[in-house]
């Protein structure tokens, strides 16, 4: 049948099993948009409040659900308001779709109104990117566009579309099924016996693990080798939620924020099992220093992280959920009993250590605070610790909910503290750290399970994305945003108090933003609160609630995100406690 590029897009969006998109209309796509208002009953499009804000709410979509998010948006700026949502997807593997509306071919390189060489810019931080000139390639190009986005490690593809290619027509034939990715890459059968030998032989192994388990759904064999080879387990930021956080091997987050026990005893380890992690800056601090104790074996799917930035003993390539199966199949079953007893007493060490921590806390004096509490005036502060807030929640929140945050020192105490129990249950942006990523990326997370979403987030975080609460409330989406308002920019803040002799230049806020009535004229609820009986009372009100909802907590100025690994350190710099 012969159909305009406009329904050809729509046709084979929803042949790919597409059933919503995020995205903001404009002159470049406005034949596009025409086609989804006739095909409403069919796919949903979810009309943001900026395109950076749709970028994000399809990451969400795609986190939770392990589907290709789609993002759509019209030409200049309004495909350079998703750079930013695009290249946090390209950082964190995750399957998306961008779709942008350009000039028409006559005038593209003509300096025409709203035109900008969208495929060039967005180069470096997509997978792959097309420009459609022909409208008897569209489909076909769509479809590889998903193809690309699913196939290996995930990522984004950007498919851009000139107007004339939107209005003219071609025959076109719908495929029956939505396409399959590329074929896996499976291990070599050598390597994984190698490994199974090393585990083998080993006295001290240590599985590191990030994102890659849950992007391949191999939890269930990641508990499995960790239970047989009697392996403690730690993890990337990435990786939080592949297993539940009380499962007894696991040791928590390692690295630059992780916990004590998790880094410590991945320094004393005498083998590394890495499975589905990069070792980025933040989870090896001084690479010369990290791997001198311990040999590694790096299995990803991605040949070119092996090796890229610390070398491995035993570099494996290929799907993760395959290869633990196999090599499941080769290790030997373990009872490491002494090597458990010193992660005892690594653990009992955190404890203390963090019990310390809090024993020290700065003195909450009004003078010098500034949060905005609601007993200001008063001898002390009156505030919430962070994580009282993160177990207040995990209280009153079931396991299916699934929690976002935004980026700073709320991302890093909710990782630290939050009981994860299932896969796709924690969104965070890890590799770009994007300040503002959090609330468009839960009401896409929202929207696609139709789950509770709660958005841990802070003042400055949430400053950068609060016009998506007018989506939220639009679309009636259920969010909870509990922000840890404590007045300043805490994350620089905490680099500068330790780094740059308390130099606050420029992190601290002062802004007069009452969120709970910002809440109320967007038609969300809120409520704010500054004492832990307070903050019990709001949850149990937020939960109840059938609308959006923001929760304003008051946060100390001085909170420190502990332990800390500082940049560019090593194990052996870690702090603990401030004093």
């Amino acid at each position: 049948m012969m159909l305009s590029g406009a329904k050809i897009v729509v046709e084979t969006l929803i042949e790919q099993g597409c059933d919503t998109v995020f995205g903001y209309p404009g002159g470049q796509v406005i034949n596009l948009f025409d086609e989804l208002y006739v095909n409403r009953n069919r796919i949903r499009h979810v009309l943001t409040a900026h395109e950076q804000g749709a970028a994000h709410a399809a990451d969400g979509y795609a986190r939770a659900t392990g589907k290709t998010g789609v993002v759509i948006a019209t030409s200049g700026p309004g495909a350079t308001n998703l750079v930013t949502g695009i290249a946090n997807a390209q950082l964190d593997s995750v399957p998306m779709v961008a779709i942008t509306g350009n000039v028409p071919c006559a005038l593209i390189g003509r300096d025409s109104f709203q035109e900008v060489d969208i495929v060039g810019v967005t180069m470096p931080v997509t997978k792959h990117n097309f420009i459609v000139k022909d409208v008897t390639k569209l489909a076909d190009t769509i479809r590889l566009a998903f193809k690309i986005a699913k196939s290996g490690r995930p990522g984004p593809v950007l498919v851009d579309i000139p107007k004339d290619v939107q209005i003219a027509k071609c025959e076109f034939k719908s495929e029956p099924s939505p396409i399959i990715p590329f074929p896996l890459t499976f291990a070599d059968d050598g390597k994984l016996r190698e490994a199974a030998r090393l585990i083998n032989s080993c006295e001290r192994p240590y599985i590191y693990f990030g994102g890659g388990i849950i992007t391949g759904a191999a939890s269930e064999e990641l508990i499995a080798l960790s239970e047989k080879t009697d392996a403690p387990m730690g993890c990337s930021l990435m990786g939080l939620s592949a297993v539940p956080t009380d499962n007894p091997h696991f040791l928590g987050m390692q690295g630059m924020h992780g916990h004590y026990a998790s880094s410590v005893a991945e320094d004393e380890a005498d083998l590394v099992i890495a499975l589905g992690a990069r070792f980025s800056d933040r989870a090896t601090g001084d690479k010369n220093r990290f791997s001198k104790n311990f040999k590694i074996i790096h299995i990803d799917i991605d040949s070119a992280e092996i090796h890229k930035n610390i070398p491995a003993f035993l570099g494996i390539q290929g799907d993760i959920k395959d290869a633990l199966t196999r090599l499941l199949a080769m290790v030997e079953k373990k009872d490491r009993r002494t090597w458990h007893e010193r992660i005892a007493e690594l653990r009992a060490e955190e404890q203390r250590r963090l019990e310390s921590a809090e024993s020290h806390h700065f003195t909450k004096d009004c003078s010098s605070c500034t949060a905005h509490c609601n007993k200001s005036g008063n001898s002390e502060c009156s505030v919430i610790s962070p994580y009282d807030i993160v177990d207040a929640v995990s209280r009153h929140a079931d396991k299916n909910a699934i929690i976002v945050t935004d980026v700073g020192q709320h991302q890093m105490w909710t990782a630290q503290r939050y009981p994860f129990k299932k896969p796709r249950t924690f969104l965070t942006s890890g590799g770009l750290g994007t300040m503002g990523f959090g609330l468009g990326a839960a009401i896409g997370a929202a929207v696609a399970t139709g789950r509770r979403t709660v958005l841990f987030t802070g003042d400055g975080s949430f400053g950068m994305n609060l016009n998506e609460l007018a989506t939220a409330v639009s679309t009636n989406t259920p969010v909870i945003i509990v922000i840890m308002n404590n007045g300043v920019l805490g994350m620089v803040r905490q680099w500068q108090t330790l780094f740059f002799d308390k130099h606050y230049s420029n992190t601290t806020l002062e802004r007069k933003t009452d969120f709970v009535k910002l809440a109320d004229a967007f038609g969300a609820e809120g409520a704010r609160a500054s004492t832990p009986e307070e903050l019990e009372k709001v949850l149990e009100a937020a939960f109840a609630s059938d609308k959006p909802f923001v929760v304003d907590c008051a946060v100390y100025c001085n909170e420190f995100v502990l332990p800390m690994l500082p940049p560019g350190g090593s194990i052996d710099d870690i702090i603990t406690e401030i004093k």
